[in-house]
């Protein structure tokens, strides 16, 4: 198992992405922390793993908020005993629509699920790491960070400046042997944002729109990100910091 007796967060874990990326590291052993805002959902998918035989613990928090990064942290320390893995999937995005519509409270809630809760991860995780001798931090950012789409220019700002605060964090904390890495999905319908993305309802002929700009045909998966993921956070990846995984089927090429 490449994670086994690891110990992971993963945030945003109730569903979407985040929940394929819970799901596939507890089966390769992982100990999973599942975060989520949605305490039913995160609940639901901690207890899916442990059905199907896997470790996971639910606790519920708001990833822009310190003291519930701060709880998230020692709950994982104090019921696993360490912490190896940091995967910050939550984001949140304004529905597409023109520039000067998106409202100031729109943008600061981008942002702030967005950057900020890295930034939080980080102030708490990297503690643990350097006491550890080494950590691992993979944050879900967006083919939107290279590849902008009209309409939503504060998120795809937004998550331009995930993967630049990425590649500076890894520089600066590669002596503490802690990496930080990216991953960058393309639109993917399976997601509970794929409608704000789209401005609507996923039609099929929105679906066709999108469809047409991804080479490969097809659109990401919560599978096909969990591996990107698993790579990163594995041993196998151990010479790897400061670097983007598109899982984009070729549409930044």
């Amino acid at each position: 198992m490449r994670l086994k007796d690891k110990v992971a967060i993963v945030t945003g874990a109730g569903s979407g992405f985040g929940e394929g990326i819970a799901k596939r590291f507890a089966q390769e052993g992982a100990k999973v922390v599942v975060n989520d805002i949605n305490a039913q959902s995160g609940a639901r998918v901690a207890g899916e793993i442990k059905a199907a035989g896997g470790n996971a613990l639910f606790v519920k928090g708001d990833v822009t908020s310190g003291a519930d990064w701060a709880n998230l942290v020692d709950k994982a320390t104090s019921t696993f005993g360490r912490l190896d893995i940091v995967i910050n999937n939550a984001g949140w995005t304004h529905r597409k629509k023109p520039f000067l519509e998106v409202t100031e409270a729109e943008f600061d809630q981008v942002y702030s699920v967005n950057v900020k809760s890295i930034y939080q991860s980080v102030k708490h995780a990297l503690p643990v790491f350097r006491k550890q001798g080494g950590g691992n931090f993979v944050n879900v950012a967006s083919t939107a960070g290279l590849r902008p789409r009209p309409g939503l220019a504060i998120y795809n700002s937004s998550k331009a400046a995930v993967i630049l605060m990425s590649k500076s964090m890894a520089g600066e904390f590669g002596p503490d042997n802690v990496r930080i890495n990216c991953v960058n999905p393309v639109f993917s319908p399976e997601t509970g944002l794929s409608a704000e993305f789209a401005g609507g309802a996923v039609t099929p002929e929105a679906r066709k729109a999108y469809l047409a700009t991804i080479p490969l045909g097809r659109f990401s998966t919560p599978l096909d990100v969990a591996n990107a993921c698993l790579y990163l956070a594995s041993d196998e990846a151990s010479m790897i910091s400061g670097s983007c995984i598109e899982v984009d089927g070729a549409r930044c090429v």
